[in-house]
This record gives structure tokens, C-alpha cells and sequence, in this order.
């Protein structure tokens, strides 16, 4: 799932980008609004972290404009000013979580899953399809009882596949929405990858559950 993380503080800024890749998010970092309003004009995203108080344009402001041209994208705003008045414009003004600074990282994830959750037709931590299971509190993945290890990229394109499940997704989907900025892959990297996660959730068992889509893509689905 891809995140922007808007935040001027830099050192603030780094580590929370560095634990968030780390969980398997792709994330792409903005130190300013101006750059964080581009970031959300330009690229589509799973959830946008905004820091209310940013230099060239406040959080509030990108968050406003986002609303204005009717992007539903859901927006966690982080302050660290603690007023009843503040969260109260925040939420009007359309954001759908407010997290004080300094907060604890775990709290920041769970208020993460819980976003993603919601626009997600599965309301639950747990993502499942025929017997596979991906608990993502724990980042713990099972089918039919065994459990399976993931790298956090395999873990992310299965997340991703599982939110979809029976939708066909192209390549470029699965790219923008796994990787950030930063990736400087092949133009084959999404392959490769599915073929990783084939290796470790299919080829040991007589269903198979991820499937290609010629010219298109790939969907998880459970055969007839």
C-alpha cells in the first residue's frame, strides 16, 4: 500500500519513513505542503499523512484542496497542538484520523490499518481467500495451516492482491501502489515478484490463487 508522509521536521521525517518501508509500505516523503499537494495531484494514494503545522502551505490547506476537487483519499492529520478546536477543524475540514505529536510508532500503524481498513471492503485485521490467511497486525501469512514467510515487498503485493481480490490489476497498479519514488527496478519487477510469491503460496498446493490475465495483469481469485 502506498503512503505519503508529509512532515518538515527531518529527523522526524526520516525515521518514521525508514519504519514504514520497513513494514512493507511504500512511502514517498514531502518536507513541505506545496511538494505534499503535488505528491497527491500527480500520484494516486492508499493514505496521506499530513503535519498540520508545514512550511509553503499548512496541512489543513492540502487537505482542503484535496476535498475541493472530490479525492476521497483518507488523510490521518498529525499536530502537536492538542486543543478540541483543532481536531474539530481538522475533521470538518475532511480528514479522517488526528494523531498528537510525539506518538508512539505503534499507535501511528494501528491507526494506519485501521484507514486502510476502511476503504477496504474487508473491515477486519485479517485478509483471507481459500484457506490463505494474512493477519496484518502481525505480518503473519498462512494457507491451510502452514505458516509463510514473506519478504515486506512479497508481503505488500499480497496485501494489495488480497484487498483486490477477484479484480484483475494491471502491472502498473500493482507498481505505483507497492513501490515509491524511490524504486529504480526493472520494468519486470512485477513479475519477478508474483513469481516469488507463486514459489511460496501456490506451487505447494494444488489450488492456485494468484492468476495471469494476458496483456493486463493479474488477479487472486479462488478456481472453480
Amino acid at each position: 500500500m502506498r503512503i505519503l508522509f508529509a512532515e518538515d521536521e527531518p529527523d522526524l521525517r526520516s525515521i518514521t519513513l525508514k519504519r514504514l518501508k520497513a513494514n512493507g509500505y511504500a512511502v514517498d516523503g514531502c518536507p513541505d505542503g506545496e511538494e505534499a499537494a503535488h505528491c497527491l495531484e500527480m500520484e494516486s494514494y492508499d493514505l496521506a499523512i499530513l503535519d498540520i503545522m508545514m512550511p509553503k502551505k499548512d496541512g489543513l490547506s492540502v487537505l482542503r484542496e484535496l476535498r475541493a476537487r472530490g479525492d476521497a483519499t483518507p488523510v490521518l492529520l498529525l499536530t502537536a497542538r492538542d486543543a478540541v478546536s483543532d481536531r474539530v477543524e481538522g475533521l470538518d475540514a475532511g480528514a479522517d484520523d488526528y494523531l498528537t505529536k510525539p506518538f508512539a510508532f505503534d499507535e501511528l500503524m494501528a491507526r494506519i490499518r485501521m484507514l486502510l481498513r476502511r476503504g477496504s471492503p474487508v473491515k477486519t485485521d485479517t485478509l483471507s481467500i481459500d484457506g490463505l490467511t494474512m493477519e496484518l497486525s502481525s505480518h503473519r501469512v498462512t494457507r491451510g495451516g502452514r505458516e509463510i514467510q514473506l519478504s515486506a515487498r512479497e508481503f505488500a503485493i499480497l496485501e494489495y492482491l488480497l484487498r483486490n481480490r477477484g479484480s484483475v490489476l494491471s502491472r502498473a497498479q500493482l507498481e505505483s501502489h507497492v513501490w515509491d519514488y524511490d524504486f529504480e527496478g526493472g520494468s519486470n519487477i512485477v513479475d519477478v515478484y508474483v513469481r516469488y510469491l507463486r514459489k511460496k503460496i501456490d506451487d505447494p498446493f494444488d489450488k492456485k490463487l494468484i492468476h495471469t490475465v494476458r496483456g493486463v495483469g493479474y488477479v487472486l481469485k479462488e478456481e472453480p
